[in-house]
């Protein structure tokens, strides 16, 4: 095939982000497990569970004075769309954490982009450490739209072109911008999604300022909301205790 003759493919814009938890081996009962053991050997199920305030105390405890290795001793996998440079900052997390994210070596990617949604602020007021984001005008979203629509069309429409030119994947795909979509498969425990939470979300509750992205914070709100069911006694000891790791 000729470059005159590579096909073109519209591209999807979405200004949403997906995390789907796929599996898991994660309770309240896990953190209680760990800690317990310590002091008083192996218990049953029914014997940890047998007075929920006392359980809901340690877990407090543990937490309060960070002590951090009982709630490591479980498993959350999930399964996460985002842009790319959401996954450029969410791999600097590396304790506690194990990725996989599609290749685009090995498979065509999707012409799925960013693009900022209504809600998102647009303007970066202060200076680095010390700064805040304000709404856009319509002027300047209406911009970002069209600027950023017709970047990832001709960016689109280059890959396609190398590909039909015989050009390998792993080549081609130089030319995408960090606005594609790609996804990834996510694995951690509750201390590392606390120290993740901990920096890549903003809360009325953290002891600690952070400044997150907002498309990464909405990957995390996500991933927060399915380990709160998960874990809901170690969810609260979290927030009650300024949203500080242990």
């Amino acid at each position: 095939m000729t470059s005159a003759d590579a096909p073109h493919t519209d591209i999807d814009k979405r200004h949403d982000v997906t995390v789907e938890l796929v599996k898991h081996s994660a309770s309240d009962s896990d953190v209680l497990f760990a800690a317990r053991v310590s002091t008083l050997g192996e218990q049953s199920l029914a014997e940890l569970q047998k007075d929920p305030e006392r359980s809901k105390g340690l877990i407090n405890y543990l937490m309060r004075d960070r002590h951090g290795s009982p709630f490591e001793h479980n498993s959350m996998t999930f399964l996460i769309s985002a842009p790319i440079f959401v996954f450029r900052e969410f791999m600097r997390h590396r304790v506690g954490w194990s990725y996989n994210e599609e290749s685009g070596r090995y498979r065509e990617l999707e012409p799925v982009f960013y693009v900022p949604g209504a809600d998102r602020k647009l303007v970066q007021e202060g200076r680095p450490g010390k700064y805040t984001f304000v709404e856009g005008t319509p002027d300047q979203h209406d911009m970002v739209e069209r600027v950023l629509g017709e970047s990832y069309q001709q960016a689109y429409s280059a890959y396609q072109k190398l590909l039909a030119e015989g050009v390998a994947r792993e080549v081609a795909r130089a030319v995408l911008p960090v606005g594609l979509f790609s996804s990834m498969y996510a694995t951690c425990n509750a201390r590392s999604l606390m120290h993740f939470l901990g920096l890549r979300t903003q809360h009325e509750l953290a002891k600690l300022p952070s400044f997150p992205q907002r498309e990464i914070e909405m990957v995390g709100e996500k991933m927060e909301a399915e380990w709160a069911r998960l874990m809901p006694l170690t969810h609260a000891a979290f927030n009650a205790n300024g949203r500080v790791a242990p």
